[in-house]
């Protein structure tokens, strides 16, 4: 599969510090050295036939259809298309007009992933969201009405200016939208960032865990009842609308990341990513070098991560795989270091996969970390 990393973001939210500039002259420059990166990686991935490609980062909808279709081009001269492959592009509710639909939709854009985070005009205001409520709405009822229905929602829980009914409120309206995918985070407070400063000025409250604790649960319960499955912890779909991108990062598998800050991954010990600055990205670019550096993965460090990874999943750890990659000692380790948590009942093995149960998810990175080789 094929992560396509888009530097540039249209603002800058209260929780978030992610800002880049969309000047024309550096959009031309970045495209450019992004089709060039892509020719000179075209044959990085063993598999030729891509399932899954993902144009995220940033806010990718800066981008024209023409200029999304560009880099399909660029693509598929390097690269074949599964017939039932996902194409997925990361956009703002305010960005997606009638006619930017339609080009996205002709382009062959088949998903696309909407930064909602809220149905609420408070919540959105506190979160400095471009989009107040109504956009928000009208955005999934345009991408429906134009023959795109693999669409997933962002949502954010555990808001200081935010309650239990609010949430619920939220998660009724998304039922009633009926969109397939649902991708939701608790608030967290990041340092440097405008949430952090308004708490240490005590102008507004820290994120309570409790209250975030609740509204997790009520989320899962919610969703479940309204046909959703619940696949990973920040992760529900509706039957045959799983995340394919997603999924396959969890199951470890290889991946190409094309653009600034983006992470490829072989499917085996080695790990690379590009340089995270635009200019020195384009300028290696323009000399004929790749801009990266990558990274040997030891057998623990692969161990630690396919751990927390699958842990967060309702699949688990897959056993086989695991002692394939990592070897017969770590598989000791985790047999010693699971055996109280499995008595407890924080773990359960089933067909050969280790799993936390859903009602412990919330504690998954905890208990995630206890089994780590350090």
């Amino acid at each position: 599969m094929i992560y396509l990393h888009i530097p540039f973001c249209k603002q800058k939210c209260s929780y978030c510090n992610f800002h880049f500039s969309t000047s024309l002259k550096l959009k031309e420059e970045m495209l450019s050295a992004m089709k060039k990166e892509i020719t000179m990686r075209g044959g990085e991935l063993q598999d030729k036939t891509l399932r899954s490609l993902y144009f995220g980062g940033g806010t990718p909808s800066v981008l024209s259809s023409d200029e999304i279709r560009s880099l399909l081009d660029q693509i598929l001269q390097h690269h074949n298309f599964a017939p039932d492959i996902e194409i997925t592009l990361e956009a703002n509710p305010d960005d997606l007009d009638s006619a930017f639909v339609k080009g996205l939709r002709s382009a062959g854009i088949n998903r696309l992933s909407i930064g909602t985070q809220s149905f609420h005009d408070a919540e959105l205001k506190f979160m400095n969201r471009a989009h107040n409520a109504a956009q928000a709405e009208d955005s999934i009822k345009r991408v429906q009405d134009s023959g795109i229905e693999n669409i997933s929602i962002d949502l954010i829980y555990g808001s200081p200016v935010s309650d239990t009914d609010i949430w619920k409120q939220n998660l009724e309206k998304t039922a009633a939208l009926q969109v397939p995918h649902i991708s939701s985070y608790a608030l967290t407070v990041e340092p440097k960032t405008a949430l952090s400063a308004w708490i240490s000025q005590n102008k507004i409250q820290q994120p309570s865990e409790s209250e975030q604790n609740l509204e997790f649960h009520l989320m899962c319960d919610f969703l479940k009842a309204n046909g959703f499955d619940h696949y990973e912890i920040s992760n529900f779909a509706r039957p045959g609308f799983y995340s394919q991108h997603n999924s396959a990062y969890w199951k470890y598998s290889p991946y190409l990341g094309i653009g600034p800050s983006a992470h490829s991954y072989d499917g085996s010990d080695r790990r690379s990513w590009n340089l995270a600055n635009n200019i020195l990205y384009i300028r290696e670019l323009e000399a004929g070098r790749l801009p990266s550096e990558s990274e040997h993965l030891s057998a623990k460090d692969r161990f630690n991560e396919m751990v927390m990874t699958g842990l967060r999943t309702s699949r688990g750890v897959d056993l086989r795989k695991l002692q394939q990659l990592c070897g017969d000692d770590l598989m000791e380790h985790l047999k010693h270091e699971s055996r109280s948590k499995l008595e407890d009942g924080l773990l359960i093995l089933a067909e050969n996969h280790m799993k936390i149960p859903e009602k412990h998810w919330f504690l998954a990175d905890g208990i995630a970390s206890d089994l780590f080789k350090l």
